[in-house]
């Protein structure tokens, strides 16, 4: 099962996508794949207060900023993906120089087919991007249509689609294989 997990900031989406992976068996390998770079104060709490909401829950964590398709688990374990919109930062500026966005993409989307075929249930948290009507500058607005690619195709291969509004899940895209493998 693949579930990808969608919302604004502070939507709730990534509470939500924690019970989703809680609920599948608790008897596997359940991976926490970090996406996030410690850089400033607002990171370090960021990272702090998910180490805290996830503890206890049966996740090993993996740190894992950049190159997805190099990332070795147990296979046939649970993942979830904590987020794919740093995680396309990441690598979209890689070393402080602007990356191809469609070559990010790609190679994003090549890491999540591996992870997908590696994991039985994977669970991707991601950003709602282009709602807000703002104009970007060149460097911003390539990395929201790199964003929005790789969200478009994560919604095309998920089994189910979630978006997250004030902490209310709403079903875009429903799975016809039952509510969970477990």
């Amino acid at each position: 099962m693949f579930i990808l997990v969608t919302g604004g900031s502070g939507s709730g989406k990534s509470v939500y996508a924690e019970k989703r992976m809680t609920d599948f068996s608790a008897c596997r390998k359940r991976y926490y794949i970090a996406t996030m770079e410690c850089r400033d104060d607002e990171s370090r709490r960021r990272i702090a207060r998910h180490r805290e909401q996830r503890s206890g829950k049966g996740f090993e964590t993996l740190e894992c900023p950049r190159n997805l398709a190099a990332l070795a688990m147990e296979p046939g374990a649970d993942a979830l993906l904590e987020c794919m919109s740093n995680l396309t930062a990441n690598e979209m500026f890689l070393g402080g120089q602007k990356q191809d966005w469609r070559n990010v993409s790609e190679e994003i989307m090549r890491g999540v087919c591996r992870l997908k075929e590696s994991c039985r249930n994977l669970v991707i948290v991601t950003n709602e991007v282009f709602s807000d009507g703002t104009e970007y500058d060149p460097w911003t607005l390539d990395y929201l249509k790199c964003l929005g690619k790789v969200n478009t195709l994560l919604a095309a291969l998920a089994d189910e689609v979630v978006e997250v509004v004030y902490s209310i899940p709403v079903k875009i895209k429903e799975s016809d294989r039952g509510e969970n493998e477990k």
